[in-house]
């Protein structure tokens, strides 16, 4: 005589199953699909009770499940003209969350669910995101791949040299955040830039500040109306933007460094993205697009690599035998290259207790003092240029003279 199953776990298993085919049959539903929510209801179900019969009857019951999606598309093909191959594949997809659930992997199946249920509901959103794409973003996706999960953990976790100032592993750990920071933001500006100047300014800041200002200023200069405003406002954006970033970036590789950084970095972005706020109110406004690259492609992580390593090679020897004076004075150099490179290779420094978190911060600070800077000759040019950037110029030195004295005060 078989023994009865446990009420309560049988009770779970059948209530998980019927919500999993709910949740995907009332998608398919609305969407108008010949098999809709009691169909996939009961395919969840029968995987879930094949399963718990036998491993046999859950291969069984995914082979009946094969041959009836086989007979729907025929007949969808006959009258219609048409195969329903998103739905077949999701009510087999639903069969396999049902035999899940029967072996208990609730959160497995749930999640998955899910996910599928989004995929289907999103059909319109992913095929213009797609219809969106350039070859170089697919690239620089497939490419982000390749760094985290490929060449990662084939480097070697140590320091290649006597002088123990390189350790391809650390480094690369860095290049990839770096890169993957870089290609969330300007997948969330492609989303998002055409809303506005201001969107674009902002995401485009956390993508490359240097590189959108220089795109801003090409933009806007040629304005005869409010182009002076419309400049400082979108560089000023840009800088505050920036400051964050480099914050967010200090933090995961330094959080005892933090803390020193954050009254005086988040004081700056506060002061640099007030004045924006203020001169964007009174200019006009205008829908535009950055005409920025993939922050992802062979070259440009060739690029973000070799940077790196340079400044935390000549950031180490700095501190080595400078002392801290001379690692702050890389900090500020390395700053008008790649402040988000600088500011990764003093956490990385400080993190691996080469220096303190105090000169750590400090180097963060002045990296991005020094990216700040060097937007100010960028939009130099005449007319609205011009004026634009006299505004940026106090506005940066009130933000830096602001924070350099809190990060005085903050360090005694």
């Amino acid at each position: 005589m078989a023994t009865p199953f446990p009420l309560v776990q049988v009770a779970t298993k059948i209530v998980i199953s019927l919500a999993v085919g709910l949740l995907v049959g009332l998608e398919r539903e609305w969407a108008h699909k010949e098999l809709g929510v009691r169909t996939f209801a009961l395919a969840s179900l029968l995987g879930m009770l094949a399963w718990l019969i036998s491993p046999g009857t859950a291969l069984v019951a995914l082979v009946g499940a094969l041959v009836l999606v086989t007979f729907v598309n025929a007949h969808s093909f006959l009258v219609h003209q048409e195969l329903e191959v998103t739905t077949s594949v999701a009510l087999l997809v639903t069969v396999v969350l049902g035999v899940l659930i029967g072996q208990e992997h609730y959160f497995t199946a749930v999640a998955a669910a899910l996910m599928m249920t989004g995929l289907l509901a999103w059909k319109a959103e992913l095929v213009r995101l797609a219809g969106d794409l350039k070859p170089g973003e697919i690239r620089g996706a497939v490419l982000m791949g390749l760094l985290a999960f490929v060449i990662y953990p084939l480097l070697p976790n140590r320091y290649v040299d006597r002088w123990n100032l390189l350790n391809p592993h650390e480094a690369w750990v860095v290049v990839v955040i770096l890169a993957g920071l870089g290609f969330l933001n300007y997948v969330l500006l492609r989303a998002l830039g055409r809303r506005g100047l201001n969107y674009s300014a902002i995401l485009g800041g956390m993508v490359n500040s240097t590189a959108t200002v220089a795109q801003m200023s090409r933009t806007l200069t040629g304005l005869e109306i409010g182009g002076a405003d419309l400049i400082a406002s979108s560089v000023l954006y840009a800088t505050g933007a920036m400051l964050v970033r480099n914050l967010v970036i200090l933090g995961i590789f330094s959080p005892r460094a933090l803390p020193y950084a954050l009254a005086p970095m988040l004081a700056m972005a506060a002061i640099c993205l007030f004045f924006a706020w203020r001169r964007s109110q009174s200019a006009q406004t205008l829908p535009t697009q950055l005409g920025l690259g993939s922050p992802v492609s062979l070259w440009r992580v060739g690029a973000l690599s070799a940077l790196f390593i340079l400044i935390e090679i000549v950031a180490a020897l700095a501190a080595r035998f400078a002392g801290g004076h001379g690692f702050l004075v890389v900090g500020f150099l390395g700053g008008l290259a790649s402040s988000a490179s600088t500011t990764a290779a003093a956490g990385v420094l400080t993190g691996d207790g080469r220096l303190s978190p105090q000169l750590g911060a400090a180097a963060a600070v002045l990296a991005s003092s020094a990216s700040a800077l060097i937007h100010i000759p960028l939009i130099r040019r005449r007319g609205a240029g011009g004026q634009a950037a006299r505004v940026v110029a106090r506005v940066a030195l009130l933000s830096l003279g602001v924070g350099f004295t809190l990060l005085i005060w903050g360090m005694r």
